[in-house]
């Protein structure tokens, strides 16, 4: 599965963080497939730079962003402009609904 995730830059007390989208199964600070942003927490305000065309482009391949990216993706406003597609609810299929032809009567 593939995440959006944030990797740990930076000094040891002085964190900054890459916005990456990675295999769920690398390491934290391991192999990514591509860096599509930066957060840094310490500054004042917090500087919050993600590339949105990016962002939307793996959330519709179906990426799954941790928590605290999804954060950050509202913050940043692109999160509502993904909106993730509720799954429509089925319609049950009845013999009286409307287009349908009543079942046939045996002859006799």
């Amino acid at each position: 599965m593939v995440k959006i995730r944030l990797m740990r830059m930076g000094a040891t007390k002085r964190p900054s963080y890459r916005v990456v989208v990675a295999d769920s199964r690398s390491p934290r600070d391991g192999r990514f497939i591509e860096n599509i942003g930066k957060y840094q927490p310490l500054e004042d305000p917090s500087l919050i730079d993600i590339d949105g065309d990016r962002a939307l482009y793996w959330l519709s391949m179906g990426a799954q962003p941790t928590g605290q990216v999804q954060n950050l993706l509202k913050v940043a406003g692109i999160w509502e402009q993904f909106r993730p597609q509720p799954s429509a609810p089925k319609k049950r299929a009845s013999s009286t609904a409307e287009g349908s032809t009543p079942a046939a009567k045996p002859a006799s």
